[in-house]
């Protein structure tokens, strides 16, 4: 993706609204450093190391794959965003382009699985710090980074926007320092105690020891630590310029990802064989323990909480405002619609972590038991909600240029590119029904998504269709 595949004129900052609508509150810079904190959580920190055991080297060739779907799929939300602002983004827009089923079906899909991925974090983090502190049981920290957090979320967009921040800079400050070691010690600056080159890419069989099923199933695994960037599209109907703030997200930061991972994973690859038990462990942790870095094990387990609660904060965010959206809309509750006066949909955050405090109770019961199936629950929403994404934006941007309507941002390459992105979201599908525990979880979010579209059908309209223009 190049800067010259959107372009937008620069356009006057919106006012604060008023009443029942949110208020114009992120920053341009903030919502740059969500689009890069939101990608850059514990799926990078943890999950890269399961991808290099299954793929090797060769899982590259998944990460450049995942990322350049991830980048096209920004680019068509920008495109759809610039067009229409709106807190329920991609929900908003299934029910423009597909209708009030496919809208409310997409947005509740959503909002589920982010409700359930919110006190998957919470335990995560919680998890850790229990390692820490053997005298405080895993619930008690659960209970506090929900309060904590949920009060955050409270206190308005602006200071929500100004948490994120702060979370997403020492992340991505994280990330180039790991990336300026790495560089030092592949390039012989820093001396270590074992060989370090690109001769384990090629080594302990090969570049691809697995072969194309390796590289595939390595694939579902990056897939899902992409997930986390679709909120920028949503944020940005409560920034001060939503078309010029959602381009410079995808024409710099996404490639800025991109660029994050691939470099981390060299990193790893070129320190560590990728069969070494370590990288499964914890491949970061692993390669500053071979830097002799005094205290990794704390840092990391430091980072990682610091990840997750990142990416816990900009859930519920996310969360709420897909809730407040289906209520505008006439697909929820409408006193999920309600605002303070700081513009904040206050009943829609309690609803949105109001299951994360059920997991106190099961993390108070079964401690060990609820991050496993807190994940299986929503293993493969994303390829769904992804799928929904692509389609729409095939439709909305066929109809637009029937119609002759201006468009103030425009994604290259269409119809061929939006026609690839369709196919290629199949071909995921289509993979992981090859796999046993990919295609469970498939299959269960396939179930759920026919039941929410079904629900939607049958449910009874007592009011006229909304305008989602």
């Amino acid at each position: 993706m190049n800067r010259s595949a959107l372009k937008a004129p620069r356009t006057p900052a919106a006012p604060a609204a008023t009443g029942n609508q949110l208020h114009t509150g992120l920053t341009r810079s903030q919502i740059s450093m969500m689009g890069l904190g939101g990608a850059i959580g514990a799926g990078l920190f943890v999950g890269s190391g399961q991808a290099i055991s299954i793929a090797g080297p060769a899982v590259l060739v998944s990460y450049l794959l995942a990322g350049t779907i991830v980048i096209v799929i920004m680019a068509m939300l920008a495109e759809m965003v610039a067009a229409n602002p709106s807190a329920g983004a991609f929900s908003t827009f299934a029910h423009k382009a597909l209708g009030r089923s496919a809208g409310s079906t997409v947005g509740w899909l959503y909002w589920i699985q982010l409700v359930v991925v919110i006190a998957a974090e919470a335990t995560g983090a919680a998890a850790i710090l229990s390692t820490w502190f053997h005298g405080i049981p895993q619930w008690s920290w659960v209970l506090l980074f929900v309060v904590v957090l949920t009060g955050v979320n409270l206190l308005g967009v602006g200071n929500y926007g100004k948490f994120e921040f702060w979370f997403a800079f020492i992340k991505v400050a994280a990330i180039l320092a790991f990336l300026v070691l790495g560089a030092l010690v592949i390039f012989g600056v820093i001396p270590t105690s074992q060989p370090v080159g690109f001769a384990n890419f090629v080594d302990n069989g090969g570049f691809a020891p697995s072969g194309m099923a390796g590289i595939a199933a390595a694939l579902l695994i990056v897939i899902f630590s992409f997930g986390g960037t679709e909120v920028v599209s949503i944020a940005a109907a409560e920034s001060d310029d939503p078309a010029g703030n959602i381009k410079r997200t995808v024409s710099q930061v996404m490639l800025r990802i991109l660029f994050f991972y691939l470099g981390s994973i060299i990193v790893i690859l070129a320190v560590l064989p990728w069969n070494s038990p370590a990288v499964v462990e914890g491949p970061f942790s692993a390669v500053l323990a071979v830097l002799n870095v005094p205290g990794v094990e704390l840092l990391m387990s430091l980072l990682i909480v610091i990840a997750l609660l990142s990416a816990m904060n900009a859930n519920i965010y996310g969360a709420s405002r897909m809730l407040y959206s289906l209520g505008s809309r006439k697909m929820a509750p409408t006193l999920v619609t309600t605002v303070t006066g700081k513009g904040v949909p206050a009943n829609a955050v309690i609803w949105s972590v109001s299951f994360s405090f059920i997991a106190v109770g099961l993390n108070w019961v079964w401690p060990d038991a609820v991050m496993p199936l807190l994940l299986n629950v929503v293993g493969s929403t994303i390829i769904v909600i992804w799928s929904f994404i692509a389609v729409t934006q095939f439709v909305l941007r066929r109809r637009a240029e029937r119609e002759g309507t201006a468009m103030p941002l425009k994604l290259w390459g269409f119809p061929y590119l939006s026609l690839a992105t369709i196919a290629a979201m199949l071909g995921i599908m289509g993979m992981a029904m090859t796999d046993a525990t990919a295609r469970t979880q498939l299959l269960l979010t396939l179930g759920l998504t026919g039941m929410l579209w079904l629900f939607s059908k049958l449910s009874k309209r007592t009011t006229a269709e909304v305008d989602v223009r």
